[in-house]
């Protein structure tokens, strides 16, 4: 097929290229910024002008960075709001007849992921007539695009709307928890940082099933929103604790309560996902993935 991917220098449009390339799909890839030689075209310059008529279109490109980056700059991460809708009105214009959108579990209702008993999330929680307040304003570009989706679809594009949870993986940007703690794990810090309480948690899927269940999804015709997760409930402490174990050490764990932490609980039902893939990567298993590359 011939396939436009965005946010092809990012951690999951990295691994889609390389995913689509493997197949034999012939892939057109940008970001956000332009690369002499990699990447020749801006996103959102591209849904602006371009014209092409592609059979398939990812669209990975947003502006994000962990948790920092999330609270520290909304206006920023608020620019997805217009690259999201420029890519809905480019998918209209050029009659691209099948699209992905990654939305994001930061779409769901903050009120659903407080202290106390797990709410596991499922897709219809979010009610888009009331929808509930999203996690910042990254939460609420993703929720917006997700209702420009349906605007796409009612013109005839096949939508496929994905929220990943916690993706992971060995080459991700140590800005996110996962490969902080392999960094820390990696060099036996002692005492081991873990920003805010540690008993939050979060639904970790590696890199190779979030790849794997989008095109699964896109290739049974899946149209969703459907979650990407294990459903696997694992606090902060618990994966320094699996992290440290595995890196053959006991440190004692130093909390920062003034770090920036999110939601207390986002821990996904993958029920529809699990009727089109199954992942198979465990926690433990990426976890010494990364420690060993």
């Amino acid at each position: 097929m011939h396939v436009l991917l965005t946010g092809a220098a990012g951690f999951v449009g990295r691994h889609l290229h390389q995913a689509l390339h493997n197949r034999g799909d012939d892939v057109t890839a940008m970001d956000l910024v332009p690369a002499p030689g990699v990447y020749e075209c801006d996103a959102l310059d591209f849904f602006r002008e371009d014209d092409t008529r592609y059979d398939l279109a990812i669209h990975c490109a947003a502006i994000v960075g962990g948790r920092a980056s999330i609270d520290g700059s909304p206006l920023g991460v608020a620019t997805n709001l217009a690259l999201d809708a420029w890519y809905m009105r480019w998918l209209v214009r050029t009659g691209t007849p099948r699209a992905v959108y990654f939305s994001s579990s930061a779409a769901y209702p903050v009120a659903l992921q407080q202290p106390g008993e797990i709410c596991r999330l499922v897709e219809t929680d979010i009610d888009y007539g009331q929808p509930g307040r999203p996690d910042a304003t990254y939460g609420l570009a993703k929720l917006a695009g997700e209702q420009l989706c349906q605007y796409a679809a009612a013109e005839g594009v096949q939508m496929t709307v994905l929220r990943p949870f916690s993706g992971y993986g060995e080459d991700q940007a140590d800005c996110y928890p996962f490969p902080a703690f392999i960094q820390r794990a990696r060099r036996h810090d002692d005492p081991f940082e873990i920003w805010g309480s540690g008993d939050s948690t979060r639904d970790w899927i590696h890199i190779d099933d979030l790849v794997s269940a989008t095109l699964a999804a896109v290739e049974w015709g899946i149209t969703g929103p459907i979650n990407l997760g294990w459903g696997r409930a694992t606090s902060f402490n618990e994966l320094a604790q699996l992290v440290t174990h595995a890196a053959g050490y006991k440190p004692q764990l130093k909390h920062l309560p003034a770090a920036p932490q999110g939601v207390h609980h986002r821990i996904c039902d993958p029920s529809r996902m699990l009727d089109v893939y199954q992942p198979r990567i465990t926690l433990e298993e990426g976890i010494e993935r990364a420690l060993n590359s």
